[in-house]
């Protein structure tokens, strides 16, 4: 299993395939689609990419690329290091993200309720993420500065939605064609890492299912651990909360006693609330 605070491998949006297929849409702007395509090429932990990676990442033909990042460089929301021979994103592109989270009601009242939370239990990471395609993408995070286990696990962190404990506990609460669905996708593009992966995933699960939340130790790291329960909001992107910190501290007996029970507590009073809005 991949690190519970990093991108552990997490597939990136096969942009070939989707661009292609939007290409059938007759209203699609294809020029506009191409240019967020290299936008959403750049991951968190990236600073500067090269036209070869923009066009391994997404697909694109070079002569495209290079002509709609030159574009974009004019606009402002890329700039281009001569010295680099590269592209990073500028605050431009921050703005809009900033944009989308000023208006999301859900997200800030979670936010105010997760910094108690952390604060509360001295948690060293409480977090809320979102699906996109085949990945589970953070959008807030809260915890200690001093949590090294935790250092990647930033707004914009990409995981596998079939590899981490976040993925699972959203997962378990998808109706069963659509979980199977993406499972039956997340295993394609794992090959043989799926069946390592597999029995994890359908336990985790199983104890959503059962109990409303995940336990889950890491794999490569037996001292950290992570709590995960999916939230839905109605009318809402399905979302998952998640609470992480050493396997001591988010031991079983302590999870099942207090911390699991008071997670599922903010879930709710995040539900109600962003439901109310």
């Amino acid at each position: 299993m991949p690190a519970l605070g990093g991108t552990g491998g997490a597939p990136r949006p096969n942009w070939t395939k989707e661009l292609s297929a939007a290409a059938s849409c007759r209203s699609l702007i294809a020029p506009l689609a191409r240019a967020l395509a290299l936008l959403a090429a750049f991951a968190p932990e990236d600073c500067w990419l090269g036209a070869g990676d923009l066009i391994a990442r997404t697909g694109i033909p070079s002569s495209t690329v290079t002509r709609i990042a030159g574009s974009l460089v004019q606009l402002g929301y890329l700039q281009y290091g001569r010295t680099e021979r590269k592209y990073r994103l500028t605050a431009k592109v921050l703005a809009l993200g900033y944009g989308a989270v000023a208006t999301n009601d859900v997200q800030r009242i979670a936010r105010t309720l997760m910094a108690a939370f952390t604060e509360q239990h001295g948690l060293q990471m409480v977090s809320l993420s979102t699906r996109d395609r085949l990945g589970i993408v953070v959008l807030e995070t809260f915890g200690s500065k001093q949590a090294p286990m935790f250092a990647g696990m930033n707004a914009g962190t990409r995981m596998s939605i079939g590899a981490s404990p976040l993925g699972w506990a959203l997962l378990a609460a998808l109706p069963q064609p659509e979980r199977r669905y993406l499972l039956d996708n997340v295993e394609r593009r794992m090959a043989q890492d799926w069946i390592r992966v597999r029995r994890r995933a359908s336990a985790a699960i199983a104890q959503v299912q059962e109990q409303g939340y995940c336990l889950v130790v890491d794999e490569g790291r037996p001292n950290v651990a992570i709590v995960a329960t999916p939230l839905m909001v109605p009318g809402r992107s399905p979302l998952v909360l998640a609470c992480g910190g050493s396997s001591t501290q988010l031991a079983r007996a302590c999870v099942e006693r207090e911390i699991g029970p008071r997670l599922l507590t903010l879930a709710a009073a995040i539900q109600e609330a962003g439901g109310a809005t």
